[in-house]
């Protein structure tokens, strides 16, 4: 039996930039995000900077952020299919508590002085087969969260606006934690911080029919076959495929590069985990700024070249920061990096999800979420392969470079087709926000 949806509440008493946390739910589940991402951002720069600083090898520095991603490569897919016929709430609740334990087994074995390279690649392994449920079932369960659907793409930019402040805050903080009290610390704080995930969830009030035990069971025994219509939708449709293919492609080579930063902080620039920290925030900056940009656009229509720019944007800075003597420069350049990767990213997120079919959302966003963090950890491999040999790391990252600028010149070429297609969908679009608005 479905939930009595709640009431749509006025335009008043929310800004333009924030229209989405009109909606109760959403507003929960936002605040209780802003605690643990900032959590989880401290875990990623403590685990970067333990790999490079246990090893000074940058094959096993690619190895750890292979081992993290890889999962969702491999299993989002079959995460998708599960999605669309599970109650998306519960399965969060489950992701999120099995998070919190994996960062509490980090921190014991940090604290205690017993973590190894090894530890680290084998729980980030874990922590990646959580993801992999996890982030499809976020990017699905937003559109559920949200009273009206034309606030759908500020929910989505206010989601990259928390991710980017957390991507601002988490490394800085944990860069200064590792250097006074050591990097278990960091992961303690972040076991803690998925608590209020936790509590927020537990409060949100689900609005759409669930499911019954007979359609599921009738969904699993048809799992490939759905699988198989959600890849064929996907890429049968172009503007959504070409989308996917510039996440995957940008991944490989601009969104896997930040592994080469502790490489930069120590050898490059001869500083230690705070000035990993700084480089990581850096691109938070950049990130944040073009988050915001984002929350205040209403219409979807535009964010074409919007994601060409931020491809091109993410291409020079990577060029530039390779070409960088100093650290005050590479800090302007990953600032420039961090505001082309969530021009591209955000913007690419909030079409597919306005154009795709909504019986079809969690095994399209399941492509998505493999295209983007899936294929960034093949991305590490490679860059931590090249860094090692000839190429050094300032020539893997200026390649990095020259590979989001090649992207985003194909995307743009595309372009004026990928409008054509779309645009049936997206006058649709226009015409339901339009009769909500009357209405």
């Amino acid at each position: 039996m479905a939930a009595v949806p709640a009431p749509i509440p006025s335009d008043h008493g929310a800004p333009r930039f924030a229209r989405a946390l009109r909606s109760r739910n959403y507003r929960l589940f936002f605040c209780g995000q802003v605690v643990s991402l900032v959590g989880t951002w401290m875990t990623t720069t403590a685990s970067l900077w333990l790999a490079y600083h246990l090893t000074s090898s940058a094959k096993l520095l690619g190895l750890v952020g292979f081992a993290g991603q890889i999962p969702i490569f491999l299993l989002s897919p079959l995460a998708g299919v599960f999605v669309d016929h599970t109650d998306k709430r519960r399965l969060l609740l489950i992701t999120q508590s099995l998070a919190l334990l994996q960062s509490a087994a980090l921190a014991a074995l940090a604290l205690t002085g017993t973590i190894t390279v090894w530890w680290l690649v084998g729980l980030n392994a874990f922590q990646g087969v959580i993801n992999a449920y996890d982030m499809t079932c976020r990017q699905a369960f937003i559109v559920e969260m949200v009273d009206r659907r034309e606030d759908l793409g500020n929910a989505i930019a206010l989601n990259s606006t928390m991710f980017n402040l957390a991507r601002l805050l988490g490394p800085a903080v944990g860069g200064l934690l590792i250097r006074w009290v050591g990097a278990g610390w960091c992961y303690a704080i972040d076991a803690v911080s998925y608590v209020a995930v936790i509590i927020s969830l537990t409060r949100i009030v689900p609005r759409l029919v669930e499911r019954t035990g007979p359609a599921l069971a009738k969904s699993f025994g048809h799992t490939l076959s759905e699988l198989r219509a959600g890849v064929s939708y996907a890429f049968g449709f172009a503007p959504i495929g070409n989308l996917i293919l510039l996440v995957a492609a940008t991944a490989f080579t601009g969104f896997a590069a930040p592994v080469a930063m502790p490489i930069f902080a120590r050898d490059v620039f001869g500083g230690d985990a705070r000035t990993l920290g700084w480089l990581m925030s850096a691109s938070g900056v950049g990130a944040l700024a073009g988050a915001a940009y984002l929350s205040t656009r209403v219409k979807v229509r535009g964010l074409g070249k919007v994601i060409g720019a931020g491809g091109l944007l993410m291409g020079i800075g990577w060029i530039a920061c390779g070409l960088s003597r100093s650290l005050a420069p590479a800090l302007v350049c990953l600032t420039c990096v961090g505001l082309g990767g969530v021009l591209l990213m955000a913007s690419s997120n909030t079409v597919v999800q306005s154009l795709v079919d909504e019986d079809k959302r969690g095994r399209v966003m399941s492509l998505f979420a493999m295209a983007f963090t899936g294929t960034t950890p093949l991305g590490n491999l490679v860059i931590g392969a090249l860094a090692d040999g000839r190429l050094g790391v300032r020539g893997t990252v200026m390649l990095c470079g020259a590979g989001c600028l090649l992207c985003a010149a194909v995307f743009i070429a595309r372009l004026p087709r990928l409008r054509i297609e779309a645009r049936p969908k997206l006058d649709a679009l226009e015409s339901i926000a339009e009769e909500s608005v009357t209405s």
